[in-house]
């Protein structure tokens, strides 16, 4: 089905606006929520493989395979991104094993 320009435009406006739109939202968060954003948003990385799935799945041409073997590439490098950065952001947060020992805790060693 051939692409008419008016649905191009459609789509382009689109596109440019939720390209606009994640700037913004973006750029005004915190530097130290970030973490927790990218660990939260591992969701919305799993629905972008499943469409770039769905993509190279009824993919009949070689620019559409690649295209969809792309975003496969790329969203499942996201979903592994996230899941490593949630692991470091919570293995900040557990007791060490190490107790320090009255020596160290007083100032003395």
């Amino acid at each position: 089905m051939p692409v008419t320009s008016m649905t191009f435009i459609i789509a382009l406006y689109i596109f440019m606006l939720a390209a606009f739109t994640g700037y913004v939202v973006i750029s005004r968060v915190p530097s130290i929520l970030h973490t927790p954003l990218m660990s939260g948003s591992n969701f919305i990385h799993g629905i972008v493989v499943v469409g770039a799935l769905s993509v190279l799945l009824s993919a009949t041409t070689i620019p559409e395979q690649v295209i969809g073997f792309v975003g496969v590439l790329f969203g499942a490098g996201n979903v592994m991104g996230g899941y490593v950065v949630t692991d470091r952001m919570l293995a900040m947060f557990k007791p060490s094993s190490q107790k320090p020992t009255q020596k160290a805790q007083d100032g003395k060693a």
